[in-house]
């Protein structure tokens, strides 16, 4: 076999090899970003303001968190809901853990529970990023996407029951319920339906913790 001949077999053999370390090589590559415990995230979930109930809220703060290197954190949904069918309230402020919150790119958030429901709380624009480091529009920007779900009081807790403020406690999708948003006490959105949230200044986005 000539110098030419093995040159011509080897070629791909070698340029499969190459292709394999590289591949192998992104695989170990480290999380991005895998000490985050705070993000809005990036796109709201499938249906609206409804997630099934407050549990599907905390799954899709999971699911884009485990996207960007973070699921090993137990993720919640920063959400409140009413008392209703012999269920206590649930206020958001109990279920996201102690703290400390910091978000992608390692900057805290807030130190405590207290600090967060405090003006000492630095969710803004520049460091209240989402899971992959975008910045969400505020009211400065063309498209308003800030105005957050939460139905929250100022302090974190639940609304009294009657008057609807979660939306069903999560579960509605339509015109027939709303949900208060914004960090974490702004105004109530027009309806509960991806459109009438758009409409409201939002886009169904939520406030996500590492609570664990």
């Amino acid at each position: 076999m000539s110098r030419k001949s093995r040159t011509i077999i080897l070629t791909p053999i070698a340029m499969s090899l190459a292709w394999c370390s590289a591949a192998n090589a992104q695989r170990r590559a480290p999380p991005q970003f895998a000490d985050m415990t705070f993000f809005m995230t990036s796109k709201s979930g499938p249906d609206g303001a409804s997630f099934g109930d407050i549990a599907g809220a905390d799954k899709h703060c999971q699911t884009l968190a485990t996207k960007e290197g973070a699921g090993k954190q137990t993720w919640r949904a920063y959400l409140s809901t009413q008392a209703a069918g012999g269920k206590p309230a649930i206020n958001a402020r109990d279920r996201i853990g102690k703290g400390p919150w910091v978000n992608m790119a390692g900057v805290e958030v807030a130190a405590t529970v207290a600090e967060l429901h405090s003006a000492k709380s630095k969710i803004n624009t520049e460091i209240g990023r989402s899971e992959n480091g975008r910045r969400i529009p505020g009211r400065m920007f063309v498209v308003n996407q800030h105005d957050i779900l939460t139905s929250s009081a100022p302090e974190g807790r639940a609304f009294q029951p009657g008057k609807d403020m979660t939306c069903g406690n999560w579960t509605r999708n339509g015109a027939d319920g709303k949900a208060r948003v914004g960090w974490n006490f702004a105004h109530m959105s027009r309806g509960c339906s991806a459109a009438l949230l758009k409409r409201s200044g939002g886009a169904g986005l939520l406030y996500c913790f590492g609570a664990k």
